[in-house]
């Protein structure tokens, strides 16, 4: 069985077209982060159309192919990136979004078939162990990160004791373990730490519990279009919290809305974010003129993720999967010309003249650690009216 695995992965080797490269990207078009996933597409998609316009890649153009990996159900990640890996032949994944999914997608697929994968979205701390040839790598921060600066935020805004529930996945469980471990750190008290299943219609038991520990504050750490929206909703009809935060799962314009603008004013959030550079700059500008929201959840990742995958390609002088990972810690780091958003014409010339390439992206510098991870920049989120707005970086 081994054996036929690998002989299907070497197989699928090369692109199935000498002229076009297939980039795959996988997010949560269905299930709990619905509303967060087009808005990252259309980041990733604004590369590859930057890429496809100017000169395109190697000989040919990228072909960018899309499946759902539903974030919740690993057994649908698996499918779709089998799909990827072993079907549509894709040189490289940007995705899946949510943790489970991309360790689910990478372990099963991705990893066996030699396909590097970006994730511009999962932020579990437990991507960082992973057996992973060095084909696994992300654009946003670890949960170790944010956990410790959301907990940074809420004892700077004088939150003493709060009450933590979070959906029960790699995602949920590594970032509230983050938290308690820093706010209690940082002199806070975590009153009650609770998991809860997605997907469930009442959470009234699980909020009766949180409630009981006397909690000035409840933090949800889950997805806005599933659990984390369910949960909010019934507190406030209990009238059993009036404070809340969350994290990045939690930033969505369909919240307020579907909750209620009055109770969530002010709740605090926060999500990785980009750091005040020429390429965050230059992205901006970019994405507004092509109609793409620059600062929306994931998006600047997401665009990163791709023009990476593109340059890499590009160093590594052909659409197959070997190398490709060497390639990408190449182009992402110096030393090198800088290359910015939307520079793919200036990248594809030095290339093409043996030049050493660094790109400072849309998000910020990616220099990729061992483990494929970056630091990144996180942000503090407030709801204001029924939108989320950025209102500075936390340091």
């Amino acid at each position: 069985m081994a054996a036929s695995v690998a002989g299907l992965a070497l197989a699928m080797a090369a692109p199935a077209s000498a002229e076009d490269v297939k980039i795959g990207f996988l997010g949560g078009f269905t299930g709990p982060i619905e509303s967060l996933t087009p808005p990252i597409f259309e980041g990733v998609k604004l590369a590859v159309d930057q890429v496809n316009a100017q000169g395109g890649i190697l000989d040919g153009k990228i072909d960018l192919v899309q499946g759902d990996s539903t974030c919740a159900d690993t057994t649908a990640a698996s499918g779709a990136a089998d799909r990827m890996v072993n079907s549509e032949n894709v040189t490289a994944l940007v995705g899946p979004l949510c943790s489970g999914a991309t360790i689910a997608a990478a372990n099963t697929a991705a990893i066996p078939g030699g396909v590097v994968l970006i994730s511009p979205a999962a932020t579990s701390p437990a991507l960082t162990g992973l057996d992973d040839n060095d084909l696994v790598f992300r654009t946003a921060p670890s949960d170790a990160y944010q956990g410790q600066m959301l907990a940074k935020t809420l004892r700077a805004d004088g939150v003493e004791n709060i009450a933590v529930t979070y959906v029960n996945n790699d995602y949920g469980k590594g970032f509230a373990d983050a938290l308690a471990a820093a706010f209690a750190e940082q002199g806070g008290s975590v009153a009650a730490n609770v998991a809860h299943e997605d997907g469930k219609a009442d959470y009234r038991a699980e909020i009766g519990q949180l409630a009981g520990s006397g909690a000035d504050m409840l933090v949800v750490l889950a997805y806005a279009d599933g659990s984390g929206q369910t949960i909010i909703r019934q507190a406030i009809e209990g009238g059993d919290f009036a404070k809340f935060a969350g994290g990045d799962g939690m930033i969505s314009d369909t919240l307020v809305p579907a909750v209620g603008e009055a109770p969530l004013q002010g709740m605090v959030a926060t999500r990785p974010g980009s750091s005040e550079t020429d390429g965050t700059s230059v992205f901006n500008k970019l994405a507004e003129e092509a109609g793409v929201p620059p600062t929306g959840t994931f998006v600047p990742q997401g665009y990163d993720a791709a023009f990476l995958i593109a340059l890499a390609i590009e160093k590594n002088g052909n659409g197959g999967r070997e190398g490709l990972s060497k390639a990408l810690r190449e182009v992402a780091s110096a030393p090198g010309e800088v290359i910015l958003p939307g520079e793919w014409e200036k990248a594809k010339k030095l290339l093409a003249e043996g030049a050493d390439i660094n790109y400072e992206g849309a998000s910020g510098s990616h220099e990729f650690d061992d483990n494929g991870d970056v630091p990144g920049v996180i942000v503090k989120t407030v709801v204001d009216g029924v939108v989320f707005k950025e209102v500075g970086q936390v340091d």
